[in-house]
Formats: C-alpha cells, sequence, structure tokens
C-alpha cells in the first residue's frame, strides 16, 4: 500500500491499480458511472447525480454510505477534473475546502488501460474526525486503519470495473 501521512492533518493519501484489457476510451464509461459505485464498494449504498448531471467538471452527484463503525450517512460531492478518457476527479462537500479528494486516472499500457483510483483525506473534517476527538491519542491508528480499508474498497473497486468491462 502506498499511503502518506500518519495524521488527519497531513492529508494522508492511498492509490490502487490494475490494469484493463481495453483501451481508455472503453474504460472510461464504467469509471465515470458514478451511479454504479454501489456494487463495486461495500461502503457506498447508492449515488446519484443532481439536477440531471453528467461527468463534467461542475457536475454534482449525492452518494449515501454505510459503515459498522461509522454508521450511515450521505455527502453530495463536486466533479472537480474530467478529462475523456484520461481523469475524473471529485472533491467532497466543499470543492475549495474537501473532506476527501477523490480521483480515477486512465493511462494506455500494454495494449490496455493502467487504471489508478487515488484519495486524499481532508483537509476539511469529515466523519472520521469525530472519532479522533474521541480518541485523539489513537489518531494515527485510527488513519492507518481507516486508509486501510479505503485501499480494500479502492482495490475492489477497480477491479469490479476491470470485470466489468473485460466481460462487455
Amino acid at each position: 500500500m502506498e499511503w502518506t501521512g500518519a495524521r488527519y492533518a497531513d492529508q494522508p493519501t492511498v492509490e490502487v491499480e490494475t490494469w484493463v484489457d481495453a483501451p481508455p476510451e472503453r474504460v472510461w464509461p464504467a469509471v465515470v458511472d458514478v451511479e454504479a459505485m454501489p456494487g463495486q464498494s461495500p461502503e457506498v449504498q447508492r449515488v446519484e447525480w443532481l439536477e440531471g448531471g453528467t461527468p463534467a467538471v461542475g457536475a454534482r452527484f449525492r452518494g449515501h454510505s454505510a459503515h459498522d463503525a461509522l454508521g450511515e450517512w450521505s455527502t453530495v460531492s463536486h466533479v472537480v477534473e474530467c478529462e475523456e478518457p484520461r481523469v475524473f476527479a471529485w472533491a467532497v462537500e466543499d470543492p475549495e475546502n474537501p473532506t476527501a479528494t477523490w480521483r480515477f486516472t486512465l493511462e494506455p499500457a500494454d495494449g490496455g488501460t493502467r487504471l489508478r483510483q487515488w484519495v486524499r483525506m481532508g483537509p476539511a473534517r469529515s466523519g472520521l474526525s469525530l472519532a479522533i476527538d474521541r480518541m485523539p491519542d489513537k489518531e494515527q491508528k485510527i488513519v492507518f486503519v481507516r486508509l486501510r480499508e479505503f485501499e480494500a474498497n479502492m482495490t475492489g473497486t477497480v477491479e469490479a470495473i476491470k470485470k466489468r468491462v473485460e466481460g462487455a
């Protein structure tokens, strides 16, 4: 696992990747299909575009999530990068001061696509901040565990996209 930082204020990141046996142009539609996210991640329960949005900078979508320790929540994400078929990224809640930023990158590689998913925590407070507030002496462990969860969920997501595209 690639991750940096041990405290939430460090805005730690994690990134995963896989190789898809298809060109980026065929992988792109699966990456930007945010409404398919619930089938790709165990935390994401439902996602819908707002205002009839489509993948474009400035578009917004609402995600509904659940986690055994963190409960249920929903967030509004703002598309901050959308360069077909290379980069799709969104900021959670406030695009100027997000609780997290998520990004997919697609790169031609070996006759297919190197698909990466990356996330950065913060800088704004999130649900994880509440857990840290309750146990500040365990902040580094809380952040580490959450990064491991992100890594596992993201690995599942890129593998689900790979399977979806290659099976099509």
